[in-house]
């Protein structure tokens, strides 16, 4: 815990250091020509909390309550440039997520409470339209569809929820819009992001028994995400 915490002052420290100055009134001009390379590479850190939209075959006498943990996230970025303010981007990353769903109507919470962990393999394909650089500053929105292989999805196992297993499909499909800024220091471009992730598909598999208390009133079980990102390139 120490040492994370020296890394993250570190860190602090050195991108104050770089961002002296970045928004004086005749800032130094750093990476002039950088995104005029035809493809560049880089990788991203970051946060997310994941939830699920819920629809119901019948109108429920209580919601289904689902509750996000912070995970983190990791990935690489491929960046091909189109145009002067387009590019397109490849992002495969690495995210790790839990998702808690509490059911009414329980007397025991090993019935009520299920814990969904989530190890995404995620695949997007993504547009980015930048603005015109000011300076070191650049503001852009980026969106586009992704492909996303959860690894914890159990949507092998024959038990189910009467065996205190929650089973989803392992592929899903979604949709992806956000917003960030590129910021050029002196030795690397650094590009910070807020993301939503839509699923687009039903992702429940649902218990054996179709009147099951857990799965049988669902008519579709989507992800929903939020992400920050911290891109280095």
């Amino acid at each position: 815990m120490k040492k994370s915490i020296l890394l993250i002052l570190i860190l602090s420290l050195e991108l104050q250091a770089q961002t002296k100055g970045l928004f004086a009134k005749d800032p130094i001009i750093h990476l002039e020509n950088f995104d005029k390379q035809r493809v560049h590479w880089g990788y991203f850190l970051g946060f997310n909390s994941f939830d699920f939209k819920i629809d119901y075959l019948n109108p429920p006498t209580t919601d289904i309550s689902v509750s996000g943990t912070t995970g983190f996230n990791v990935g690489l970025v491929g960046n091909l440039r189109l145009h002067e303010y387009l590019d397109l981007r490849f992002e495969p990353g690495l995210y790790y997520t839990q998702r808690n769903l509490t059911y009414a109507g329980f007397s025991r919470i090993s019935d009520a409470l299920r814990e969904v962990r989530s190890t995404y393999i995620s695949f997007p394909l993504l547009l980015k339209f930048s603005s015109k650089r000011v300076g070191n500053v650049r503001p852009y929105l980026v969106g586009g569809l992704d492909a996303t292989l959860n690894l914890s999805s159990n949507s092998k196992s024959l038990d189910d929820n009467y065996q205190q297993r929650f089973r989803v499909k392992p592929w899903t499909n979604n949709y992806e819009l956000g917003f960030g800024i590129d910021i050029y220091l002196e030795y690397f471009k650094f590009s910070p992001s807020i993301r939503g992730i839509f699923g687009m598909n039903d992702e429940l598999i649902r218990d054996n028994n179709p009147d099951s208390p857990w799965t049988g009133n669902i008519s579709s079980m989507k992800t929903r995400g939020f992400l920050v990102n911290f891109t280095f390139h």
